[in-house]
């Protein structure tokens, strides 16, 4: 069985709490670490003057090319790991080096907005008996 579709989420979401253990997702951020013995690295993301991080297992997607400082999109499954917190155990991890962040910032908040308004406007629609 494949998993669930995953949702873009923002690395401040991750750590928030936002997204619960076993839920596929999306996020981005630029390298800053990479720990090949631990199969770990580190994504950062920088939202309202604060530096956010989120821990991605690498295990899945290994071997693993680094480049340190370039922006790296993970698709996988939220873990809480004892030492680390919350973690993406990635089943795909991409250098995106290059892609506009505000305008990706921007197009996740516009796909959300439309989802919601699809949701409101499926609640207020009367159901056929």
């Amino acid at each position: 069985m494949l998993p669930a579709a995953a949702v873009f989420h923002f690395p401040w979401e991750v750590n928030s709490g936002a997204v619960q253990e076993g839920e596929s997702v999306r996020v981005f951020g630029r390298l800053v670490c990479y720990q090949p013995e631990e199969s770990m690295a580190t994504l950062s993301a920088q939202h309202a003057s604060k530096e956010h991080q989120v821990v991605i297992h690498t295990l899945f997607v290994e071997p693993f090319h680094p480049i340190i400082g370039a922006q790296y999109l993970a698709l996988g499954e939220i873990e809480n790991a004892e030492g680390v917190g919350v973690m993406v155990r990635a089943r795909v991890l991409n250098c995106v080096d290059g892609v506009n962040v505000a305008l990706l910032q921007k197009a996740i908040n516009e796909q959300r907005s439309f989802f919601r308004e699809r949701e409101r406007q499926q609640g207020d629609a009367p159901h056929a008996t």
